[in-house]
């Protein structure tokens, strides 16, 4: 494959709609595509929900020995965390996944409903998963993770798409079974109902475990409309251009994103700053609700990617160095 044409992309202001006029049928300068009618983002989300206990290593790490840290124990999950993004940006969202029936799994349902989000559809039994969440001093993580029931999800029922407009999937959620069976009839019933469909590539650990050549061999089975990499996955799939034929935006941290587009040539969107250097644990999973709660992303993608980095950008600079 020939490599992409980049171009740079300006940073106006950001809204979550497309500008001058909500008549879907509208053109304007800055969503100069418009075709479509512009429906509400009803966002389901597929995959885990766990406790992140996030350990910000203050020292070179002593192995054998001890090391100071600061830990911090919060919600995890990829899927879990696009709903909880989606839902603190106002648009409806559901969970799908398996949570443990203990005191962890309950405090994090618990959370989840109080973020406004759906959980109705999700099932409980087993334990609840958890990752251990490594900091240096670069904000880069290593992640040691133990997912417990949340590979165990059976039975899909499409009744768990009812409402829904768009299904996002996390590629962790198809490494496993049962819970990789469950996530490809999921796909299949969202595809069945023109539903879009979202897979976030998740780790260049995972996707080389799983192999390279079966993951792209997956993904073009599953046609998604949008998939999200960051720069490791990325190089790790050999992503050039649109994969898949989807909408392919390629989030290189600090640097630009690259929106890769079927047919068009790429567009390099400017990152937003970010005040220090900070866990960026959930950044991405928040830059993918972002992108698919912007309305009209099929028709503007380059608005969407930067509607994704604000909510990346909000959510890190959210967040304290620990003192």
């Amino acid at each position: 494959m020939p490599a992409a044409v980049v171009t740079r992309s300006a940073i106006p202001p950001v809204s979550n709609t497309c500008s001058l006029s909500r008549n879907p049928y509208s053109r304007s300068p800055q969503c100069p595509s418009i075709h479509r009618p512009i429906v509400a983002v009803v966002l389901a989300t597929l995959g885990d929900l766990v406790e992140d206990i996030v350990v910000d290593v203050l020292g070179p790490l002593q192995y054998g020995s001890d090391t100071e840290s600061h830990l911090q124990r919060r919600q995890g999950g990829s899927a879990a965390n696009v709903a909880v993004a989606a839902a603190r940006m106002s648009h409806p969202s559901r969970f799908l996944g398996q949570i443990g029936v203990d005191r962890a799994g309950n405090s994090l349902v618990t959370e989840l409903v109080a973020h406004g989000v759906d959980v109705s559809c999700a099932t409980r039994t087993g334990s609840t998963g958890a990752i251990v969440v490594l900091v240096d001093d670069h904000g880069e993580r290593t992640m040691l993770t133990d997912r417990r029931s949340c590979v165990e999800v059976t039975q899909p029922d499409p009744a768990w798409l009812d409402g829904v407009t768009a299904l996002h999937v996390p590629f962790y959620s198809f490494t496993e079974p049962p819970l990789s069976d469950t996530a490809v009839e999921l796909v299949r019933v969202a595809h069945d109902r023109e539903l879009v469909v979202s897979i976030d590539l998740s780790s260049d650990a995972v996707l080389r475990t799983f192999g390279i050549d079966a993951a792209h061999r997956l993904i073009e089975e599953l046609t998604p409309s949008v998939v999200f990499a960051n720069l490791d996955e990325a190089q790790a799939m050999r992503i050039d251009g649109a994969l898949a034929g989807a909408v392919t935006t390629v989030k290189r941290g600090s640097a630009s994103a690259l929106v890769h587009r079927p047919g068009l040539e790429t567009i390099e969107v400017p990152a937003l700053p970010v005040a220090t250097t900070v866990d960026s644990t959930g950044a991405g999973d928040t830059f993918a609700a972002g992108f698919l709660c912007f309305e009209a992303w099929q028709d503007d993608p380059i608005a969407a990617c930067r509607a994704g980095h604000e909510a990346a950008a909000a959510l890190l600079n959210s967040r304290q160095q620990p003192t």
